[in-house]
């Protein structure tokens, strides 16, 4: 199959388009420094000539509720209407577990309207629930950091590997439209503060970490808010096991 992924240079979005091409599959990659800009629509058009499905894997840069939805809708409802004419048939969306439950978070407001929009769109779609990744913990103490110290909410998570996200990406892009598809996590529960500890002992790194609620993750994400739901999909990869890949 001849498969674009959107965000094909990012974490996820190359893990996918390495998964796609290892199992036989042409791949388009679209992202700005490739020439194709999903805000503007330039490019797009050619991108997606001859594709029979997409992935979108792309993030949403840093911003208010409103500045996000603004940016997944624009590139959301382009990159629909330019897979409508192109016959496009089957629209993957990778999500997050959880955004339903949660107000408040910008993020998380910007991905519902980015759902909405696919659910409601032309093209049959799978939009994937994905829980936060391995290397989320780090990235959240890097947002803060500063002098050695840096504030971290105490979140339950059930992270799950890039690599494995990209498997579970490419397998249902080839594959029929299941709408909306179950949860996927990782294999083990665990506390975003000590995954930040490992990750940064793993790298070498000594910053002090402060759990707090205060930051950019309030108390409404405590308990089992982030936790996958019955029946989920478990990824095989361990946070042990993508710790070792650090050294």
């Amino acid at each position: 199959m001849r498969v674009a992924v959107a965000g094909a240079t990012g974490n996820i979005g190359s893990h996918t388009a390495a998964v796609l091409e290892r199992h036989g599959h042409e791949v388009v990659r679209i992202s700005r420094s490739l020439g194709v800009d999903l805000v503007s629509g330039e490019g797009l058009d050619a991108a997606l000539n001859g594709v029979d499905a997409v992935v979108d894997a792309t993030n949403a840069p840093v911003g208010d509720a409103a500045a996000t939805a603004e940016y997944f809708g624009a590139t959301t409802r382009n990159l629909l209407a330019a897979e409508a004419r192109a016959g496009v048939r089957h629209h993957v969306l990778l999500s997050i577990v959880g955004i339903h439950d949660v107000d408040g978070n910008a993020h998380y407001a910007g991905k519902r309207a980015q759902e909405r929009l696919v659910g409601e769109g032309p093209v049959p779609w799978t939009i994937v629930p994905v829980t936060q990744f391995h290397d989320f913990a780090a990235m959240v103490a890097g947002w803060t950091e500063q002098d050695g110290v840096a504030a971290i909410a105490p979140l339950l998570v059930q992270p799950i590997a890039p690599a494995d996200v990209g498997e579970v990406l490419a397998e249902l892009a080839v594959g029929e439209p299941q709408g909306r598809y179950t949860d996927v996590a990782g294999p083990e529960t665990q506390d975003l503060v000590d995954m930040a500890r490992r990750t940064h002992q793993a790298l070498g790194r000594d910053v002090r970490l402060v759990p707090t609620w205060s930051g950019v993750f309030d108390a409404r994400m405590a308990g089992e808010v982030l936790l996958p739901g019955e029946g989920a999909r478990i990824a095989p990869t361990t946070f042990d096991e993508w710790l070792r890949t650090l050294v």
